[in-house]
């Protein structure tokens, strides 16, 4: 009689993964983290959720994923520092909770980390049409500028850029680092101009009302910016990524901890202030646009720094890109390796040492709906799988701490038990708080989830077989 509730041995990951190369260092992972997020989420989130959900309050609402997010943070270091290995929250969650909870988690983060990259394709390909090719008097027919959702036939600069991501990660995360570096310093560098420079054009007319009566809804008035706060998540997922990097980092008991933090305290300085600026230019009515840095450069006439923002927007979201799918092809290598998908997919390549099928799998997945879905619908399905990752790493810092087999000389989450509680209900909250579109739409993904667990997975698994 198999067993659902199996727990994995960290032993048996950390051997699986001594095939990966350990080459990231504590400024690489901030890199990567700040890569991730910093990119569709600060260039073009803000707009959507100012005009949709918050008002101004849309960096009140940047705040609070970002606190929430940062409490989370350490609860996957304190995993990473007591577990570096591949796989993030499913390896964290099949350790701890057992198989069926971590393929659960894995099955969550694999739709989060997919539509995550195909979101950020659509978003860079919302900056390159408008305001590169325009600027060239290039204009891509409508047919090649969306997908059959909006009328089109497939946004073709979407489908282009996934290729030219997966082709850096297929030579490894030697050359993905490197690209990372010089990207992120690039594009902190923009994002802290357009601050500066758009502080100047701030009408505080615009921020009258600062939280409008109409996004005023329940729970306590609040409904608004936590809705806001629930759909921006996802541009929080960094530290995911980092903590799924761990089997391929120098010394993962304190650089991942440094890289999540770090992470962390960057980018809620950057998203909050770009936000309150933001909103300060342009009245929050008109930023439901994909492009809402650039669009308030234009109404303030200032087209020079338009075309520099443009290029920090396109730089963020590559390198985001770049991590999503690093992250999540290690993700779908974790669950090959473990039996629960093909074995085909934990395959390393011999020559750049590299899941290479399993990165193959993501490019199609994720060029797919790049190419067919819409942004606004990409987004809205993504931060369910994340915030229930969310919620059951915090919670599982607990049994963590009461596994006397697992020896964690690094970083511990600090005021526990009341800390990884808080975090775990926050996390709770914030799905709750989710569009109803949302909430079905990822349930019936876990449904399918669960169908191929029972039908293949649990067959294949190695753990249930040993």
């Amino acid at each position: 009689m198999k067993n659902v509730f199996k727990k994995e041995t960290v032993s048996t990951y950390l051997k699986a993964d001594a095939r990966l190369t350990k080459s990231l260092r504590a400024r690489d992972l901030l890199a990567l983290g700040i890569g991730t997020v910093i990119g569709t989420g600060i260039f073009i989130l803000p707009g959507h959720e100012a005009a949709l959900h918050a008002g101004p309050a849309v960096a009140i609402a940047f705040l609070l994923a970002a606190i929430v997010s940062g409490i989370v943070g350490m609860a996957y270091a304190e995993f990473s520092s007591a577990m570096p290995v591949a796989g993030s929250a499913y390896s964290f969650g099949s350790v701890v909770y057992g198989e069926i909870i971590g393929w659960i988690l894995g099955w969550s983060l694999i739709l989060e980390y997919f539509l995550a990259v195909s979101a950020e394709a659509t978003g860079f390909a919302a900056y390159f049409n408008n305001n590169i090719l325009e600027s060239f008097g290039l204009n891509l027919p409508k047919a090649l500028q969306a997908g059959p959702l909006e009328g089109g036939v497939i946004n073709l600069s979407a489908v282009l850029i996934v290729l030219v991501v997966a082709l850096i990660i297929l030579h490894g995360a030697s050359l993905s680092k490197k690209v990372e570096n010089v990207a992120v310093v690039i594009k902190v560098a923009i994002i802290i101009i357009f601050i500066a420079v758009g502080a100047f054009y701030i009408k505080t007319s615009n921020y009258v009302p600062f939280y409008p009566q109409q996004f005023q809804t329940s729970p306590l008035g609040l409904g608004g910016i936590s809705t806001a706060a629930a759909t921006v998540f996802f541009a929080f997922i960094g530290f995911d990524a980092l903590a799924a990097n761990s089997a391929e980092t120098i010394n993962p008991e304190k650089n991942v901890v440094k890289g999540i933090l770090g992470t962390v305290g960057v980018s809620v300085v950057l998203y909050v202030a770009f936000s309150f600026v933001l909103t300060g230019i342009v009245h929050y009515s008109k930023l439901n646009v994909d492009d809402p840095a650039a669009y308030a450069l234009q109404v303030i006439h200032l087209n020079t720094w338009n075309k520099l923002i443009t290029i920090g927007a396109l730089i963020g979201i590559f390198t985001s890109l770049i991590t999503m799918f690093f992250g999540g092809s290690r993700l779908v290598y974790a669950l090959g390796r473990d039996g629960l998908l093909p074995a085909k997919m934990g395959v390393v390549s011999t020559k750049h040492v590299v899941p290479k099928n399993a990165i193959l799998v993501a490019t199609i997945v994720q060029a797919f709906f790049a190419g067919l879905v819409p942004l606004t619908e990409l987004a809205s399905l993504i931060n369910a799988g994340t915030l229930l990752a969310f919620a059951f790493i915090s919670f599982g810092v607990i049994p963590l701490r009461k596994r006397h087999d697992i020896q964690n000389k690094g970083f511990k989450m600090p005021l526990y038990p009341v800390l990884p509680c808080i975090a775990g209900s926050l996390s709770v909250y914030f799905i709750i708080m989710l569009p109803n579109i949302t909430k079905i739409s990822v349930g019936l993904w876990l449904v399918l989830g669960l169908v191929v667990y029972f039908g293949y997975g649990l067959r294949h698994s190695k753990l249930q077989n040993k």
